[in-house]
C-alpha cells in the first residue's frame, strides 16, 4: 500500500467479535481484509458475467497436463 488514510467507523461490536473469530487477526488486520475481500467481489462478478462467452484454445485437461 502506497498510503493510508486514517478512519473512523462504528461497526456493531458483534460483528467485529464474529469477523475477528473468523480472520484470527486484530481489528486493523480485520477491517483491511474485509475490504480487499468486497473490492475482489467486482472481479469475480465480471468474471462471472463472461462465463461461456471466451473460448481457450487449449482444453482443461491440456492445461493440467502442463502443470506436472
Amino acid at each position: 500500500m502506497a498510503t493510508a488514510r486514517k478512519i473512523t467507523v462504528e461497526i456493531p461490536n458483534e460483528l467485529l467479535q464474529r469477523a475477528q473469530k473468523a480472520s484470527g487477526a486484530g481489528i486493523t488486520q480485520t477491517v483491511r481484509t474485509g475490504l480487499q475481500l468486497l473490492a475482489a467481489s467486482q472481479a469475480y462478478d465480471d468474471l462471472r458475467k463472461m462465463r461461456g462467452k471466451v473460448r481457450f484454445s487449449r482444453t482443461w485437461q491440456e492445461l493440467k497436463d502442463d502443470r506436472e
